[in-house]
């Protein structure tokens, strides 16, 4: 029977049709809080058939997903979490989380710095003092925003086995490298910077990383299972870990990551991740104004977005803001995506290793499925190469004034300076003009791209924040919510409408110039 199992998973047949018995999907899954409902038996039948077409497709071992919206949950657990002795994964399977053990490190670090305990823009040498000091010093902010230039492994591949390391060996992996870049300057993604701001909590708490996790960041999510991923202390609902070779699927390398602790050493069932999503949606483990400030994007000196915060990544996605972090490691590959303007918590696990476009397609469709069901898309009609930088254009004022308004309004966000709003209108219209495109085509594009960064005041951020609010004002926040399904079309051709009944001054209309444009477009 075992080695059946294993024939079937490398083969593409579907488990349950060869091994009758084998529970795939436990459905629905309600867990223990008494205030947790399940959706509706519509929606869950929605969400297993998204997931077996995805599977349909994809090569998988063991996979767990997991959705929240407001205190609605569901979970489906599919497939194998071991192979070899026919296991299915169960809502009680623990996943190594890999790099998403940053969130849970950034959490732990934001809840000191509230205390007064730690300071953002200190030297890490204060708490890690043998870190060798460097040509420049390098901040708790900077280490959080992976800003600190910090390089990321070295020597050691992340595949690589570095041995059991205790914290003192983890800071001594990267004693001897110099900084890759002067602090603020270039984002350096890094493990060996979260392993820094692990010394630092061991320090300011006087606990073990892990034992301080366990007291304020798992406990109070409700992680029940949760820990750090100790080989030694694994037990039998632990998921093997698979990777492809050749198109088949053979066993992982056995890989401790004991040495990188804070960056990438815990693991969690799929009920843990949901727990700690919720937690952050509501605001339970830091404050509100924290949670805001670990959800915004840092930027570089220069005036780049990172699109990164203090232990999530965060970027639009067809007008919600999305807040989310990904771990990829030997056994593993996870992603826990927020969108705090909307109270969705999605969280992903497999063990099967590089899966990260996947499970991100995956987030995407379920987001889809519940939130995005307001009426068809308009697409625009492109005639020409002119025509498709001008859309990318409304695409891009739309996708980020509708994201960053919905987070800011009924998220933790904060809205964006108001002050000279008549210019960065006009200065939009300009950028979109059809016959300065035409002019330049390659120079307005790299134009229109970049027109949403700080060192562009933000134009398109300011500009489509003021339409999005102008819109809800008019249609409601429920409506409003469903320019996300519509597009960036009816986003625009709506907020037109409503500048025209409210008689807007005309630097907010735009011009008649990009109200033509509009009308080329719509079909």
């Amino acid at each position: 029977m075992k080695w059946l199992a294993l024939m079937v998973l490398l083969l593409g047949v579907p488990v349950e049709a060869a091994l009758p018995g084998v529970p795939v999907c436990e459905r629905p899954h309600v867990p223990a809080p008494a205030e947790a409902r399940a959706f509706p038996p519509e929606l869950q039948g929605a969400l297993d058939a998204l997931v077996r077409d995805m599977l349909a497709r994809e090569p998988h071992a063991g996979l767990a997903v997991g959705v929240v919206r407001g205190d609605a949950r569901w979970v489906g657990t599919y497939g194998l979490r071991d192979l070899a002795q026919a296991l299915p994964a169960t809502p009680r399977t623990t996943w190594r989380m890999a790099s998403l053990t940053k969130s849970f490190t950034a959490v732990a670090v934001m809840q000191l710095v509230e205390q007064g305990r730690l300071e953002l823009d200190a030297d890490i040498r204060t708490w890690v003092p043998t870190w060798p000091e460097r040509r420049w010093p390098v901040t708790v902010r900077q280490l959080l925003g992976h800003l600190g230039g910090v390089t990321n492994y070295g020597r050691l591949g992340p595949s690589q086995d570095t041995g059991r390391l205790d914290t003192a060996g983890a800071v001594a992996l990267v004693a001897d490298y110099a900084l890759e870049a002067e602090p603020g300057t270039r984002f350096i993604y890094s493990t060996w910077a979260y392993n820094l701001l692990g010394a630092a909590i061991e320090a300011v708490s006087g606990q073990s990383y892990g034992d301080y996790l366990q007291a304020h960041v798992f406990g109070p999510s409700g992680m029940a299972h949760a820990a750090l991923d100790d080989r030694l202390t694994r037990d039998e609902h632990h998921a093997a870990g698979y990777r492809l070779r050749e198109g088949q699927l053979v066993p992982s390398r056995r890989v401790d990551v004991s040495g990188r602790f804070a960056g990438g050493g815990t693991r969690a069932s799929i009920e843990d991740l949901l727990g700690f999503g919720q937690a952050l949606l509501d605001e339970r483990l830091v404050s509100r104004a924290t949670t805001g400030l670990m959800q915004t994007s840092m930027s570089t000196r220069d005036g780049r977005l990172t699109d990164y915060g203090m232990g999530f990544a965060t970027w639009p996605l067809r007008g919600h803001y999305v807040v989310a972090h990904a771990g990829a490691q030997p056994e593993t590959s996870t992603l826990l995506l927020l969108l705090p303007g909307e109270g969705v918590a999605i969280a992903l696990a497999s063990n099967l290793e590089g899966q990260a476009v996947p499970l991100k397609r995956l987030a995407s469709h379920i987001i889809g499925l519940l939130l995005e069901n307001e009426g068809p898309r308009v697409s625009a009609r492109l005639r020409d190469p002119v025509d498709e930088v001008v859309n990318e254009g409304l695409n891009r004022v739309f996708g980020y004034g509708l994201a960053y308004h919905s987070w800011a309004e009924h998220g933790p966000g904060t809205r964006p300076d108001a002050n000279g709003l008549a210019e960065a209108f006009t200065q939009v219209t300009r950028l979109l003009d059809r016959s300065a495109i035409a002019r330049e085509p390659a120079a307005a594009r790299a134009r229109i791209l970049a027109a949403h960064q700080p060192r562009a005041n933000g134009l398109f951020i300011r500009v489509g924040v003021h339409m999005a609010k102008t819109l809800e004002e008019a249609v409601g926040p429920e409506r409003l919510r469903g320019y996300s399904s519509r597009g960036a079309l009816a986003f625009f051709n709506d907020y037109l409408a409503v500048c025209e009944a409210r008689a807007c001054p005309e630097p907010f209309r735009f011009d008649p110039g990009l109200r033509e444009a509009l009308r080329r477009l719509t079909p």
